[in-house]
């Protein structure tokens, strides 16, 4: 087996820096930072609609809503990447700090772009959960996020931050 230290410090160098030279953000395929994105937007995804769910048949307003599916948003990023730092045998206070080390910006930025659009579209915030528009939006603000988010993980990845942080336990 291969999951000596040693080991582990070369895979995570080799899966770091996918290119040659080894140079900062532009060494890092579009393609790992995508994945890493999705990853995220996976996570917030599963929340925003679970906070919207809830907030709905409890009968909540607009801020309380979107408060729990922010909450839940930032739950689900998070759980998701330790379900996979676990699985790897980490330790779980080394796993959340992990999973938070490489979470929190995308997340927010994540958040941020995603709730914004959908603050900002007519009608989007009084849309209930079996109006078209409501699905509509939300999958335009998933896609936003999806398209702003990518650049800034390809940007933390190539200097060893946000995912990159995760992909040393996942091999």
């Amino acid at each position: 087996m291969e999951h000596q230290h040693e080991g582990h410090d070369h895979r995570h160098h080799d899966h770091q820096h996918h290119e040659p030279g080894h140079g900062g953000a532009g060494r890092v395929s579009w393609a790992t930072a995508a994945r890493a994105t999705l990853h995220c937007l996976t996570g917030c995804a599963i929340g925003e609609v679970l906070g919207m769910v809830i907030g709905t048949a409890l009968g909540w307003g607009n801020v309380p809503t979107m408060v729990l599916a922010i909450v839940l948003a930032f739950f689900f990023g998070y759980a998701l990447t330790l379900r996979g730092i676990l699985a790897a045998g980490v330790g779980l206070r080394t796993a959340v700090r992990v999973a938070l080390a490489a979470d929190t910006l995308s997340i927010a930025v994540m958040e941020l772009i995603d709730n914004g659009v959908i603050a900002l579209w007519p009608g989007a915030m009084d849309a209930h959960l079996s109006d078209p528009l409501f699905w509509i939006v939300l999958a335009i603000a998933l896609a936003a996020a999806f398209v702003i988010t990518t650049p800034v993980n390809k940007w933390m990845i190539g200097r060893g931050k946000g995912h990159a942080v995760v992909h040393q336990y996942h091999h």
